[in-house]
């Protein structure tokens, strides 16, 4: 369900592990003094009145997340008590591309996909100047997929690490301890394991649905520190990392090891349920599964690393995220600013849309903080997780995210590939292509068809 927040998957020059260092250096707070403002009027700058006024139209989505940022504007009146914040319910899809183009009744901030960032800057605020005091301490990864040209026009919002949840007692009913699993090659022998014991058996999770198995493919390439675009948006999915990712879940299909469905769906669940699908290598949002959607199999489950891809590996990739943008059409975009830099840079702020709330009683456990201050594996702002079997998935998740490899930025075609790389994965899973072939088709495709027209 969180998909529907945050479903479509930065550029900083050092790792996670080297930010997460810079985070402990600067525990009191980033600095804020200010940075040289630009000339160029395609960036924005903050408001620089004392106590700044006006009114501010904010898009989100309908459902949970809306009603949590809507519960945030009360304390950010109580910093900013002349804003008035109009914040609105809108079909972003459907409507956010038209208004921009007509320029009429534009917001001031929206929530939005990373993977859609790229297809509006042009009519989007570059926000380098006042990310500029939190840059440092911004996960790697979410900045990168802000980034475009020479300018950030996001302003990042969640980090979705992903992990491996498994099937803890049914996998220690067969006698296979997951917690020995450290590479994918193990996870290979862990579900070969299982099925000896569990003869009907499909362990490990096989996407059905194109668009989140590219999404998917993003994660397991992500952890290998690539991605389907380089910096400058060229193509580099004919490429040793792709081949060898395409060729485990080539593996996984042809040895009849995985459970092929899509995410969620009636079928998905009742494998989870029954004990046959065991392994499930996804996003941190799978966890709202075992708490809403599996009841007979609640408590079961817990959450790892993601397996490396060889010893030594990053244990974990980015999948999905969103963030916030700022149109320049806006008539109080800096007044924006203001909200999202209290939501989550702000301690007040981003405790309240992570901590316990009206929706989350046990706060917002679907995604981590990507402001490497609020997401501190020491300071949990979510409670341990009953449907996990009381299991602390904050300090999982935040131990997680900071191994996720810096990339680069998402490009505008990312989400036309899904035509032809998440189509033809489909079809290696049918049995109509091999990994090399998938490469060298939707390699073609995506060239010719997307990139090449742009």
């Amino acid at each position: 369900m969180h998909l529907t927040r945050t479903a479509t998957v930065r550029t900083a020059a050092a790792g996670a592990a080297a930010v997460l260092a810079t985070v402990a250096l600067t525990a009191c707070g980033p600095d804020i003094s200010a940075p040289a403002e630009s000339s160029d009027p395609n960036v924005l700058q903050a408001p620089s009145e004392e106590s700044p006024s006006g009114e501010i139209t904010i898009w989100d989505r309908e459902g949970d997340l809306f009603t949590v940022f809507e519960n945030t504007i009360a304390a950010f009146n109580e910093k900013y008590p002349d804003i008035t914040v109009n914040h609105v319910a809108v079909d972003i899809d459907a409507k956010l591309q038209n208004t921009l183009i007509t320029g009429t009744d534009v917001p001031d901030g929206v929530f939005l996909d990373d993977a859609r960032v790229s297809s509006f800057t042009d009519f989007l605020w570059d926000l380098s100047d006042v990310l500029e005091p939190y840059a440092a301490d911004i996960a790697p990864q979410k900045l990168a997929v802000n980034t475009a040209a020479d300018g950030i026009y996001g302003i990042p919002f969640d980090l979705d690490p992903g992990l491996l949840y498994y099937n803890e007692a049914a996998l220690t009913a067969a006698g296979v301890d997951a917690t020995q699993i450290e590479t994918y090659d193990d996870l290979l022998d862990a579900a070969r394991a299982y099925q000896e014991k569990v003869p009907s058996a499909r362990p490990i999770h096989l996407e059905q649905a194109p668009f989140l198995a590219q999404l998917q493919l993003e994660m397991y390439a992500n952890q290998l520190g690539t991605s389907l675009g380089d910096e400058a948006g060229e193509l580099r999915l004919d490429s040793p990392e792709y081949e060898r990712i395409l060729t485990f879940l080539d593996t996984v299909n042809d040895e009849g090891l995985g459970t092929r469905a899509e995410y969620l769906s009636p079928t998905d669940i009742g494998e989870l349920e029954n004990g046959n699908q065991v392994f499930y290598p996804w996003a941190i949002w799978f966890s709202f599964a075992p708490q809403q959607l599996l009841p007979e199999t609640s408590g079961d489950w817990r959450a790892m690393e993601l397996p490396a891809w060889e010893a030594g590996g990053a244990r974990s990739g980015a999948m999905g995220g969103s963030s916030f943008v700022l149109p320049k059409d806006g008539e109080n975009s800096d007044l924006a600013w203001l909200f999202y830099e209290f939501l989550m840079f702000d301690e007040a702020g981003y405790s309240a849309v992570w901590g316990p709330n009206e929706v989350y009683p046990n706060g917002l456990n679907t995604s981590i903080p990507s402001y490497l201050p609020a997401a501190d594996p020491a300071s949990p702002l979510f409670g341990e997780v009953e449907a996990l079997g009381g299991q602390d998935l904050w300090e999982v998740a935040t131990s997680a995210g900071a191994e996720i490899p810096a990339a680069g930025p998402i490009p505008t075609w990312w989400g036309g590939a899904v035509d032809y790389l998440g189509n033809d994965l489909q079809r290696m899973l049918d049995g109509d292509l091999e990994p090399a072939e998938v490469i060298s088709q939707s390699t073609e495709q995506i060239q010719t068809n997307l990139i090449d027209r742009q």
